[in-house]
């Protein structure tokens, strides 16, 4: 009889014990089960936000000159731009001429330079649809505090005999070598100087603006630069400014509109950053740039209404 209600418990025992793990099991399932989905419902909903920003976040690439990069004034404008629009602008900072081939080859939505010719030239292959004035600036000549060509003696105004008196001394000159604006206004007054510079005295550098003017510095040479990437350096610099102030060194920036028929491109936000950079609060933006730390505007506005 004992033996008989010993089997009976000892069942009882394992029914109970089986019931209690299945239920725990059950409930462990459960538990994972909310578990995962509460994973994936939150990974959902990452991404779900993750692709709302990327649908809504705006973005445009601006291919432009050394010069607008060095000086400060792109870091100094573009967060206003941003926070106004909500469209972030990439810089590519390049020669002005390797700027225009970026945008022919579609890899940017917008352009913002200082040659002209070379801008026109882009317009009429169909490239660009139309050109705007910006803003301008000056070049100089800027050499070292020895000046062994003389030139702030003999040419302080007149930079195509500045060029001859560095050839005829074979002073050193840093020579920016990149086909940008800069580069084309260089080789412009050599040729008005009846002078095809060769020789150790000239470096062709092809470099940007910035790490050319270090390197006049570093080799005690001279070489010519916009205005407001030289004064944007000075502090560091020993090179003074030799020749300047005159209307051949006139250094006019233009942004295009560029072809949306030519190559794929964001063509309504770029259109929101030419309306901006053209308007009057961003002109004024320009014409305050540098006027705190340097005395002057490091670049005028002259945006056409």
């Amino acid at each position: 009889m004992k033996r008989s209600v010993s089997i009976l418990l000892s069942a009882m025992l394992s029914i109970l014990l089986l019931v209690s793990v299945t239920g725990c099991g059950k409930q462990v399932e459960n538990e994972g089960k909310e578990k995962t989905n509460q994973e994936q419902k939150s990974n959902e909903e990452s991404k779900g936000t993750e692709e709302k920003i990327n649908e809504e976040g705006k973005s445009i690439i601006l291919a432009t000159t050394t010069s607008t990069y060095d000086s400060g004034l792109l870091d100094y404008l573009l967060p206003k731009f941003t926070e106004e629009t909500g469209i972030e602008v990439k810089v590519v900072p390049l020669g002005t001429g390797a700027a225009i081939e970026l945008a022919q080859n579609g890899d940017a939505d917008c352009l913002l330079v200082h040659a002209k010719a070379k801008e026109e030239a882009f317009i009429e292959a169909g490239y660009g649809l139309e050109r705007f004035d910006v803003m301008y600036n000056d070049f100089v000549i800027v050499g070292p505090e020895s000046d062994p060509a003389g030139l702030k003696e003999k040419a302080p105004s007149d930079p195509v005999e500045a060029l001859k008196l560095i050839a005829e001394s074979k002073a050193t000159f840093i020579s920016r070598g990149d086909d940008s604006g800069t580069h084309t206004k260089e080789k412009d007054l050599w040729a008005k100087a009846s002078i095809e510079p060769s020789g150790d005295w000239y470096v062709s550098a092809g470099k940007g603006m910035g790490d050319v003017i270090q390197m006049a510095e570093e080799m005690e040479g001279y070489t010519l630069t916009d205005r407001a990437t030289y004064l944007s350096m000075k502090d560091n610099l020993t090179l003074n400014v030799v020749t300047e102030k005159n209307d051949s060194l006139y250094n006019q920036y233009g942004v295009i509109r560029i072809n949306p028929d030519k190559n794929e491109i964001k063509e309504e936000e770029a259109n929101q950053f030419i309306d901006w950079i053209l308007s009057d609060e961003a002109q004024k933006l320009i014409g305050e740039f540098g006027v705190e730390e340097f005395g002057q505007p490091l670049f005028t506005p002259n945006a056409k209404k």
